[in-house]
C-alpha cells in the first residue's frame, strides 16, 4: 500500500487530497517524464545520478523546472517514516486549461511524489536473491527510449505477455538487436567478460546500468558496451538484468531454455557483493 503523504506542486498532503487537473497534459497526452528512486534506511541510493537524467528528459521535452528536488524527497521520506521506500516522482508539463496538442512556453509545471515501501534487497545477500526466467519479444516503443517518459503503454504489454507466459521480465528486440527488458537494462556474461547493449536513443540509460559498469571498472571486471543479438543471449554463460529497486538479478532461463547451468552465476555473486559493499559504504560511510 502507498505511503499517507505525498508531494503535489509545493504541498505535502494526504494522498487522498491531492488532486490533478483533467486538463493536465501528463493525464491527456502523457507530455511528462519521472524517476523511480529507492532509499533505504531514509538515505537515497544514487540520487545525483536519477536526478540528472531527469534533466536530461526535461530538456528533451523543454519542461522548465525550478522545484528543489532533493530536498523535496528527503522530506517527502522523513514525513513517510523513512526506512526502505521507493519514491516515483513525476513531471508533466502542466494544466493547459483545455484540451490542446498545441502548448504554452509559459505553463507550469505539475510536480507529484509519492512512496511505496521496498525490500532490502542487500539485507539476506546473494542467497535471498531469486533466479528468474524471462521471456524475448519485439520492441514496439517509439525512438526515444532515452527520455524516461510516461507513455508506458508497450512496456505494460510486453511485461503482462510475461506475466501470462509466467516469467518475470520481457527482454525486448528491435531489428535483430536486443534492447532492454520492460523495466531493466541488460546484461550477459561471456568467457569472463561482461557485455550490455551500447547506449541509444532506443536504449534507457539506466543508473543501475551505470553503478555496474563503474563498479566492474573498479574491480577490475572486463566489459564492453556493443551490439547484442538473440543468439548472443542464448548463447551466454549468465545473463542480468539491473534496476533500481531490484539492482543486479540473475536470469536463469530465456524463452524455456537455460542459461548456463541454471545457477545463479560467478560474476553475478561478485557483482551483487560489490553492490552490497557499495550500499554499507554508503549507509554508514564507512570504507
Amino acid at each position: 500500500m502507498s505511503s499517507d503523504i505525498v508531494y503535489l506542486d509545493g504541498a505535502f498532503i494526504a494522498a487522498q487530497d491531492a488532486k490533478v487537473s483533467v486538463f493536465d497534459r501528463g493525464f491527456l497526452f502523457g507530455d511528462s517524464v519521472y524517476e523511480v528512486i529507492p532509499f533505504y534506511r531514509g538515505v537515497a541510493f544514487g540520487l545525483e545520478p536519477h536526478l540528472k537524467r531527469l534533466e536530461h528528459s526535461l530538456a528533451a521535452l523543454r519542461i522548465p523546472l525550478s522545484t528543489d528536488l532533493p530536498v523535496v524527497l528527503n522530506e517527502l521520506v522523513a514525513r513517510n517514516g523513512g526506512g526502505n521506500l521507493s519514491v516515483y516522482l513525476q513531471v508533466t508539463r502542466g494544466d493547459a486549461g483545455r484540451r490542446t496538442p498545441v502548448y504554452d512556453a509559459s505553463m507550469q509545471p505539475t510536480v507529484f511524489a509519492c512512496c511505496n515501501p521496498i525490500r532490502d534487497i542487500y539485507a539476506d545477500g546473494p542467497d535471498g536473491v531469486s533466479g528468474i526466467a524471462v521471456i524475448v519479444t519485439a520492441d514496439l516503443r517509439w525512438h526515444r527510449c532515452d527520455i524516461k517518459a510516461n507513455g508506458l503503454l508497450p512496456n505494460i504489454l510486453v511485461l503482462q505477455q510475461a506475466r501470462e507466459a509466467g516469467a518475470a521480465e520481457a527482454l525486448m528486440i528491435r531489428d535483430g538487436v536486443m534492447t532492454e527488458g520492460g523495466s531493466s537494462n541488460l546484461f550477459i556474461v561471456k568467457s569472463g567478460v561482461l557485455y550490455t547493449p551500447k547506449l541509444g536513443s532506443e536504449i534507457l540509460g539506466g543508473t543501475t546500468r551505470g553503478l555496474v559498469l563503474e563498479l566492474a571498472r573498479e574491480a577490475g571486471i572486463p566489459y564492453q558496451e556493443t551490439d547484442l543479438s538473440y543468439e548472443n543471449l542464448l548463447e551466454a554463460d549468465e545473463v542480468w538484468i539491473s534496476s533500481s529497486t531490484r539492482a543486479v538479478v540473475p536470469v536463469l532461463s530465456v524463452d524455456g531454455k537455460t542459461v548456463g547451468d541454471g545457477e545463479k552465476g560467478p560474476l553475478w555473486r561478485r557483482m551483487f557483493e560489490l553492490f552490497s559493499q557499495f550500499h554499507h559504504r554508503l549507509m554508514t560511510g564507512e570504507e
